[in-house]
């Protein structure tokens, strides 16, 4: 279908023009959301009677976001959260979550603007973008953590789900080290201490056993 674009739309174009994309994505988002008309003789000429208007509006909101975006951009919204010890969340952090955060810090964005790929499920800082206007993005930060000391290792820097493997590492290690302790340095590898062996057990016949001497036997 053939539109006339009304707004800036990332990978198809800028306001006014003329652009084919797919039935479904025209009827479904474009014209609903007045993004778009169709690219009838009739709406040209519509547009074209209203370019001046539609520019100057979308210039004023433009700087409206950009203004905005300077509070918004940079922002850091702590989810606390409770997860599993490799760090995975017993649920999901959407962008309900993030729009919560931010109205919690009197950002007033609207959950459409809030761009978010895929919902998060580990710990750690994520960057979310946020779309003011279709020509102005932010970064906000997610800090999803188990605790309100954890995130804030996680606001310096600390990359606490790595930090939690390399702490579990270094137990497995020291338990290791601390058995490897325990053994006895003159035993050939697979051999049983003699202290296990049970009093009664019978030795094992070797060179240099003692041989017991052959029976006399006399002649009458």
């Amino acid at each position: 279908m053939d539109i006339i674009l009304l707004e800036r739309i990332e990978k198809l174009g800028t306001i006014g023009d003329v652009v084919t994309v797919k039935d479904g994505y025209a009827r479904n988002f474009l014209l609903p959301n007045k993004k778009a008309l169709r690219a009838n003789e009739a709406n040209k000429k519509v547009f074209e009677a209203n370019r001046e208007r539609l520019e100057k509006e979308n210039a004023e909101k433009r700087v409206d976001a950009e203004k905005s975006g300077k509070d918004v951009d940079g922002t850091e919204v702590v989810l606390i959260r409770a997860s599993s010890n490799s760090g995975q969340l017993y649920g999901s952090v959407t962008v309900r979550d993030i729009h919560n955060g931010l109205a919690e810090k009197g950002h007033e964005v609207d959950k459409k603007q809030i761009i978010l790929g895929a919902p998060i499920k580990t710990i750690g800082m994520f960057d979310v973008m946020v779309r003011l206007h279709p020509e102005v993005e932010v970064t906000v930060k997610a800090n999803v953590a188990r605790s309100d000391d954890e995130a804030e290792l996680q606001s310096q820097g600390v990359d606490v789900l790595a930090q939690m493997f390399e702490d579990e590492q270094k137990e497995i290690e020291e338990a290791a080290a601390a058995n490897s302790g325990n053994r006895d340095p003159s035993l050939e590898p697979g051999e049983i201490p003699a202290d296990m062996l049970d009093d009664d057990a019978e030795a094992p016949a070797g060179d240099d056993a003692e041989e017991t001497p052959a029976e006399e036997t006399s002649e009458d």
